[in-house]
Parts: C-alpha cells; sequence; structure tokens
C-alpha cells in the first residue's frame, strides 16, 4: 500500500500544542542543568514578520534544541523592541493610538513566529513598551545618574523645524529631513547623554579577548570607538588678525610629522573663533548658517561638497615666525571631534588636497616612497597617504613618518605659549557620550523633574514609574507630552513647589540595550535578579544581522558594565558568541506604471532559456529586478503564512538553513522551497515505509556485513553533524544528511521479513540517528517520524545520541594514483595496507591496465598514506 503523504498543516499544530502542553521549553533559573542562553536580536513589532526575519530565529532555535539535547538548561526567550518613531508615524497616518498600533502588532507577529514552531520560553516574554519594563529601565537610569554615568549638556543636534523633533544623522537625507523633507538646522539643544567615554579604552581593549566574534565586527568597534595617539599644538594667532582676546589655536593631530605641509587651517562652524570672527562680519555669518543645514554624521561630511571661508585670521607657524597660514571656517569640520580645529596638509590628505585645490593653497610634498626623487615628486590630484620617507621638512628630513612624530613633539613640548608647552602629546578617541534625549511621545521617560528652585530634580524611586499618559493627540508636529495640559505639571520633590516633568524620552537604543539581561528574571522588583544574571550571562549565543555590528552591540556592552558599576550583575561583557546571519534576498518586479509588486501578485513563466514575470491581476508583463534585500518598500517579502500553507514550517526552516552558508545571504525561490519539501516528503516515506518491518526490533550497531556499513554511514553523520552545529555551520550539517538519506535509501528500500536480523538492527538504529539529526531543524516532521516508529515520548525531550568512536574511524584511504607524473585516478585500500599489498592493488586498476598495455612498469613509487607515482 502506498504511503499516505506527510501532512505538515495536520501535523504541526499538534505538536506545537504538545511542546506547549508539557512547557518543555520553559527554562527554570534553579534547573541543576549546566545553564546555556542563545538570544536573537528581538524584533520590531512592525506589522507582520516576513521570511527573511525569521532565518535567524531559525538558526537560534536550531542551536536550543540540539543544546537541550546536550543536557543543558536553555534559555531562549522572545520580547519586542516595542518603542520607537513608526508607531507615531501609524498614529498620525491611521488615527490610531501608538499603544493599539503597537499591541496588535504584537499579537499578529506573535502568531507567526509560533507557527514556525520555534522551541521559545513565551513565559519571559515582554515588550520594551510594557509599563513594567520601562519602571525598571528608569529605575537603571536613575542608578546611573547617581554614579556619575549619567550627564546633561548643550549639544548640536539635527533639528527638523517641521516635525519639532531631533533627527539622527541617518535621517538627514541631503540635508532635509527623511520624514518632513523641511530643510535641517543645527541647532543646540540641552540633552541627555550617558557617559558611554568613561569606558573608551576599556570598550576597545576587551575586544582583544572576544574570540567567538566575527574579526569584522571588532574592526568597525575598533574603528568606531578610534583611538588615536596625536599632538596638541597651540599656534600662536597673528597680532591684529584675530578678535579681541585670542591669541592661540589649539588642532589636535595625528600626523605632527607633516607639519612642514601644512597650508591652511580649517575650524567647525562652531568654533568659539569661528563665531566671534563673525560678529563682524555678515558674510562669514551668512556662510556658518549654511553649514547649519548640513547633517552632523560622517558620511554626510564626507559626500559633500568640500566648502570654506577665509576669516581672514592667520596663524604663525611653530617652526618659522615668519610662515604664517591662513585660518577658514570649513563645512567639512565637526567640533565634535578633537578640538574641531586642524591644520591642512593637502600633500597627505586627500580631503585637504580637494579643499587645497579649489581655493589654490599651496601643496607641499612631505612624505614621499621609499626610492623616489625629491626633485621630481610632486602631488597634484591623488594625496600620498602610505608610509616612507620625509621631505621638504628641514630638519625632519630623511626621518620616517613615525620619526619625524617624535621628533616635533619632543621640539615643541619644550617651547612655551601662554606659560604652557606649545604641544603636550594626547590620546584620543573617536567615541562619543551616547546622547539619549528624544523629543517624541512613544518612549520610555526620563524620570527627572525640572524646578526653578531647585534644578533638574531626579524622580523618587518610590514614585516611579513615570507613566506616559494615554490621553494625547498627535494633531499638530512636535512631541505631544510637551502640550499635554496635565502631565508634564508636578510638584518639586525637593521643595513642593510647581515643577516640569522632563518631556523627552530615551532613545530606543537605550530599550534593547539591557533586555537580555532582563530576560533572566522578567518578573524581578528590581532591574535584575542579580544571582540570575550572573549564572545566565554573558549570552553564550548571540545572533543578529551585521546592520546592528557598532551602535546596538556598543551601547549593550557600555550598558553592563553600567549595570555592573550600579550593583545590577557582575559582568562587563553581555555577549560571548556572536554570529551574524546573511540576508534572504529575492527578485523584485515592477509593473510598466511604476508599481513594485509582491511575489503573490506575480506568475513567472519560463520557456527555454527566457523567464518573463506576468502580473496576476491583468495579465501584462512585469520588469524582474535585482536580488534585493526584502523589505516592504519593494513588497519583495513572502509571507510565513503562505509558505506554511504550501509547504509547511518544517520545509522553511530547511530551505534557509540548506542553501548557503549562515554567513551569506540566500535567496528565497519557490522552486528551492519546493526542492526542500521534495525532500521532507522523501525522508516521510523512507520512515513510513521502513517502520513496519521495525517493529519490536531493537537499535544495535552492526559490526559486519550490510549492517556494518549502515552504522558507520549513521555514526558517522552523528558526529559530524553535531561538530557542525557547534560551528552553526547548518548547511554542512544538512548535506550530511542528505548524504544519510541517500545511504538508507537502498537498504530500506530493500527490507522484508528475510532481512538479516543484524542488518534491521541496524536499520533501525540509523533511522532513530536520523530522526534526531534533522529534528532541531524540522522539528514537526521529527515528532511525527518518531512516532511513527513507535516513540512514545517526544524528540524535543530527548537525549542527543551518542556516536560509538569505533564506528567513526576510516579503515580506507584514498591515495591519488599518477602515471609518468600525471594523475590518472584513485586507489582506495585499507588505511594499514603493507607497500606490497598497495603495489598488487594499484595495478589491477583499469585505467593502469589500459595504460600499460599489458607491460610491466618500470617502477612503482609508494610514498605511504599519501600518493603511488608509475613509471611506465
Amino acid at each position: 500500500m502506498a504511503t499516505e503523504r506527510y501532512n505538515p498543516r495536520a501535523s504541526e499544530p499538534r505538536w506545537q500544542q504538545a511542546w506547549a502542553e508539557k512547557k518543555l521549553f520553559e527554562a527554570q533559573n534553579d534547573d541543576p542543568r549546566p545553564k546555556y542562553y542563545v538570544l536573537e536580536m528581538f524584533p520590531y513589532p512592525s506589522g507582520r514578520i516576513h521570511i527573511g526575519h525569521t532565518r535567524n530565529y531559525t538558526m537560534g532555535d536550531v542551536v536550543a534544541r540540539y543544546k537541550r539535547a546536550k543536557g543543558f538548561n536553555v534559555l531562549h526567550p522572545m520580547g519586542w523592541d516595542a518603542f520607537g518613531m513608526p508607531a507615531e508615524n501609524a498614529a498620525m497616518q491611521n488615527k490610531v493610538h501608538p499603544k493599539e498600533w503597537t499591541y496588535q502588532n504584537i499579537a499578529t507577529m506573535r502568531e507567526q513566529l509560533k507557527m514556525m514552531g520555534l522551541s521559545l520560553d513565551w513565559s519571559r516574554e515582554f515588550a520594551t513598551c510594557d509599563v513594567d519594563y520601562y519602571h525598571r529601565q528608569q529605575m537603571l537610569f536613575l542608578d546611573m545618574l547617581e554614579k556619575g554615568l549619567v550627564t546633561r549638556k548643550v549639544s548640536k543636534v539635527n533639528w527638523d523645524p517641521e516635525d519639532m523633533t531631533v533627527l539622527a544623522n541617518e535621517q538627514v537625507i541631503d540635508g532635509r529631513g527623511w520624514r518632513s523633507g523641511a530643510l535641517v538646522e543645527q541647532r543646540e539643544l540641552t540633552q541627555w547623554f550617558f557617559k558611554i567615554t568613561d569606558f573608551s579604552q576599556d570598550l576597545l581593549d576587551s575586544l582583544d579577548g572576544m574570540d567567538e566574534w566575527p574579526e569584522k565586527v571588532r574592526l568597525m568597534q575598533r574603528n568606531w570607538i578610534g583611538r588615536s595617539e596625536g599632538l596638541l599644538i597651540r599656534w600662536p594667532l597673528v597680532e591684529g588678525t584675530a578678535p579681541e582676546g585670542e591669541s592661540e589655536l589649539e588642532v589636535y593631530t595625528t600626523r605632527p610629522d607633516t607639519i612642514f605641509g601644512a597650508s591652511f587651517m580649517a575650524i567647525a562652524a562652531d568654533h568659539p573663533l569661528a563665531k566671534k570672527a563673525a560678529e563682524g562680519n555678515a558674510e562669514l555669518a551668512a556662510f556658518i548658517e549654511d553649514c547649519r543645514r548640513m547633517g552632523t554624521s560622517v558620511a554626510a561630511l564626507e559626500t559633500a561638497e568640500k566648502k570654506g571661508f577665509d576669516t581672514g585670521i592667520r596663524v604663525v607657524h611653530p617652526f618659522d615666525e615668519n610662515w604664517t597660514l591662513p585660518v577658514y571656517v570649513a563645512n567639512f569640520v565637526l567640533m565634535d571631534y578633537g578640538t574641531g580645529a586642524i591644520f591642512g596638509c593637502p600633500s597627505g590628505d586627500q580631503r585637504d588636497l580637494d579643499f587645497a585645490n579649489k581655493y589654490g593653497l599651496p601643496v607641499v610634498p612631505v612624505v614621499m616612497p621609499e626610492g623616489a626623487d625629491p626633485k621630481t615628486f610632486q602631488i597634484v590630484d591623488e594625496a600620498y597617504v602610505d608610509d616612507g620617507v620625509m621631505i621638504n621638512s628641514r630638519f625632519l628630513d630623511g626621518m620616517s613618518p613615525k620619526q619625524a612624530f617624535d621628533e616635533v613633539a619632543n621640539r615643541l613640548e619644550k617651547v612655551t605659549i601662554g606659560n604652557r608647552p606649545m604641544a603636550e602629546r594626547k590620546v584620543n578617541f573617536r567615541l562619543r557620550d551616547w546622547g539619549i534625549s528624544r523629543q517624541r511621545y512613544w518612549g520610555c521617560p526620563i524620570p527627572v523633574i525640572h524646578c526653578d528652585a531647585c534644578g533638574v530634580v531626579p524622580v523618587p524611586k518610590s514614585d516611579l514609574p513615570v507613566k506616559l499618559p494615554d490621553d494625547i493627540d498627535f494633531d499638530k508636529p512636535g512631541n505631544p507630552l510637551d502640550r499635554h495640559p496635565t502631565w508634564r505639571h508636578v510638584k518639586c520633590p525637593k521643595c513642593g513647589e510647581d515643577a516640569r516633568r522632563e518631556t523627552d524620552t530615551m532613545d530606543t537604543f537605550v530599550d534593547s540595550s539591557w533586555y537580555f539581561a532582563r530576560f533572566t528574571a522578567p518578573h524581578a522588583d528590581q532591574p535584575t535578579d542579580p544571582k540570575a544574571a550572573n549564572e545566565w550571562l554573558p549570552v553564550d549565543q548571540y545572533i543578529g544581522g551585521i546592520e546592528h555590528a557598532i551602535l546596538h552591540l556598543l551601547y549593550s556592552r557600555f550598558f553592563t558594565r553600567a549595570m555592573r558599576d550600579t550593583g545590577h550583575l557582575d559582568l562587563a561583557e553581555p555577549f560571548k558568541g556572536l554570529f551574524t546571519q546573511g540576508m534572504v534576498v529575492h527578485e523584485t518586479y515592477r509593473a510598466r506604471d511604476g508599481r513594485w509588486l509582491a511575489p503573490s501578485e506575480v506568475r513567472i513563466e519560463q520557456a527555454g532559456e527566457t523567464r518573463q514575470a506576468i502580473e496576476i491581476a491583468t495579465g501584462e508583463p512585469v520588469g524582474i529586478g535585482s536580488l534585493e534585500k526584502m523589505s516592504k518598500s519593494k513588497k519583495n517579502t513572502v509571507s510565513p503564512e503562505d509558505i506554511i500553507d504550501g509547504y509547511g514550517a518544517d520545509t522553511a526552516r530547511w530551505f534557509m538553513l540548506s542553501d548557503s552558508p549562515p554567513e551569506r545571504d540566500v535567496e528565497w525561490t519557490d522552486e528551492g522551497a519546493a526542492g526542500a519539501h521534495r525532500f521532507v516528503q522523501r525522508i516521510w516515506r523512507l520512515v513510513a515505509e521502513s517502520a513496519p518491518h521495525l517493529g519490536g526490533v531493537a537499535p544495535k550497531a552492526a559490526t559486519t556485513g550490510e549492517g556494518a556499513a549502515i552504522s558507520k554511514a549513521a555514526h558517522k553523520a552523528l558526529k559530524a553533524v553535531g561538530e557542525d552545529i557547534e560551528k552553526l555551520a547548518f548547511n554542512r550539517a544538512i548535506a550530511r544528511i542528505y548524504e544519510l538519506v541517500n545511504a538508507l535509501q537502498g537498504p530500506a528500500a530493500g527490507l522484508s521479513g528475510a532481512t538479516a536480523p543484524e542488518t534491521r538492527g541496524a536499520l533501525r538504529e540509523a533511522l532513530e540517528i536520523l530522526i534526531h539529526l534533522f529534528a532541531p531543524f524540522m522539528p514537526h516532521l521529527a515528532e511525527e517520524a518518531w512516532a511513527a516508529m513507535g516513540g512514545t515520548d517526544l524528540v524535543a525531550a530527548r537525549p542527543w545520541p551518542a556516536f560509538d568512536p569505533d564506528l567513526v574511524v576510516d579503515n580506507e584511504i584514498v591515495l591519488p594514483v599518477q602515471i609518468n607524473g600525471k594523475k590518472r585516478g584513485d586507489l582506495t585500500i585499507a588505511r594499514d595496507a603493507d607497500q606490497a599489498a598497495v603495489e598488487r592493488a594499484v595495478l589491477e586498476l583499469d585505467f593502469v591496465r589500459k595504460a600499460l598495455n599489458g607491460a610491466s612498469p618500470r617502477k612503482v613509487i609508494v610514498i605511504p598514506q599519501r600518493i603511488v607515482n608509475i613509471v611506465a
């Protein structure tokens, strides 16, 4: 009788319910087994999860299920990164409250994730917009404020005058607000900051010991922290050219060796010297105003046209009192970096060279390649930035740049200007304190009160949480908390007089910077239960996108240190192992009228080599675009429900991990999903057709006959798949499972009552091993297959099988065979075969006999366990 097809729509919900009823995935903090914490970066509840989002959750689930089977007490939680601007956008566009919109989306996405069969501990679920969560976040803020890790200071920000809010650098596009399109202004606002710079050196040094992180991520963090050793030089101002009261200009440089190549000074538009100079210069003031309209990000400055304004101020060169240089206000210099002033050496910096060429400033080469001729070496359009030899630099000529650095430092440290050394060595960091103030409603309220008499007063912990009011409106731009009739008005906790709540809310990066610690005790009254946090953390395996390689991971590393210093846990690094998965990509489709079309709206027709996309609704041809990351804007998303309805969750899980290494992008195609589904059915047939012949057969490895080959294949796969999962090499593990299925197909097809008992026992054991091997990837199919084999318990609760070391040793070896120095084939022979046996065996090979054509070889050279060479 033909085996019925496996029906995932009937099977998968049944097994999900069975797991839930037994609470298999709920971790207990007091469980005596060794702890293992696997976590994927939690999602933003945008509305729907597409198949790309679930790739990293499936990766984490494979690890969680495997580690659970290996005897660990596994914590694998899920929550929601739920505050942020999209909810406010939805409130304005759809006239719906951000809270309502957010929790509706969470409900939808929770069900989508559950359909994927993820072994998540839903008992620990929370959203960062839950009052319970942000209450504890406010407690952390107050503890950090008391510890001196929070400060309030004036800062330059990108200000959208239409939406009346601060924008992140990434939200400024071509000088305009990403949503309003209004010209962005640079304003100085009083902002709240976390003092991440207190840990700059520690955050940098600790990267060296994080050997379970990708090197590219560690490098990105090193560059972001940006430690540099340089020289702070005080350049005297030429008397009569500078505003009254100004006598020197401080410049931090990492290249003092190029000081004789200096041709101009450049200062930031908001440098105090620039502001003073602009007081009597309307043109300069207008130029500074133009600079204020640029974004403040490094990327924006790099791509923008370099502009400058000669202030008329001049500085004296430290080594030549007769040499003066012009001081420009430049749009590419930021006050936040170094001292907000640079000296420009055009020959050694491309940006400076472009600037100098634009404004007709001198370009003097001061470093040339080793062996070049100083008389003919020139810089025209391309700066020379490599190592070399100093030239045109007086007493530095002939030195290396490093020697020249030290010589300049040593000389200037001995010269005084205004009773201070003209220069001093200094370590500088690119990293800046983390500004967390956001002028929006849907975020964690900052728990402070402003009193005219007492100043800034922390909200007493007994008065927490500071809850967001529900009765708000988005009829006008700006922060609704600013215009709420009652919420912001409060009595001062110190003096009892009328005061005002802080209406800024926290950057949503704060919410995601400590959630991993909250998961260890999500119902604790304090932000953490220190015992639980210390036992579970650091996260053993953290999984998420490379786009979070800098800010989220850096902020989380800072927060863990801050929580340590405030007594909430006792460690510095939050994530022991980090894995950054590739994206799921899909073709894009666009109608003739410019509309993007979803894959479900398109039919693909193929005739030979020609592929054509047709819009189903209209029958019109559609343009097929490039492979791109799945996104709502281009509609190239695939819904998990569509896949599950058609193929089942296990097919989606299997395909997402089988097609390419997990760190690379994977292309989602219907053909690939269909192929994965065919393999699901193949496994099911293999098990279902074998099971009737194996009832009552004890699983037992065989050492002789056909059974020995079966047992060896199964135990080798068991060893290798476990090792692959440990390395997160999911595609390799899947390839080995394919190989095992191929190896078992023949023996299973020949099963009958006449099959030798040893073979039946070996096949029974091999099929049980197979089920356990694919269970982390396709858990529903594994449960169904286990039940078909007569299992009465759940695979999800069973231990990982142990391989037999004797069965995974290869007793055969493959030797390449050369004839007259050219490889012609291979010889497979026992590893311990002696030289005479190898010679006899190689001369019996068909390709060798054909090459010799009946003649005896002149010589057979056997290099043991490496190669055989025949000289004909």
